[in-house]
């Protein structure tokens, strides 16, 4: 049986992909790719990354959600 894959919590040397400020939210794309947003980018980005159906997880929360 497969093993599920997860990625640790954020820390505070995590930064955004965008900015470098501290990152608040991954973005998991379809193909596992990551991507990590300040909150304001995470925002910024909604729209596109629901589209590509990206699994959002974010510092505030304890478990996955699509967004």
């Amino acid at each position: 049986m497969p093993g599920t894959l997860t990625s640790p919590p954020l820390t505070a040397a995590d930064r955004c992909d965008r900015c470098s400020a501290g990152a608040r939210v991954r973005a998991v794309l379809v193909s596992g790719a990551e991507l990590l947003f300040c909150q304001h980018h995470a925002n910024e980005h909604a729209d596109r990354l629901r589209e590509m159906n990206a699994t959002i997880v974010s510092d505030s929360e304890t478990a996955a959600a699509t967004i």
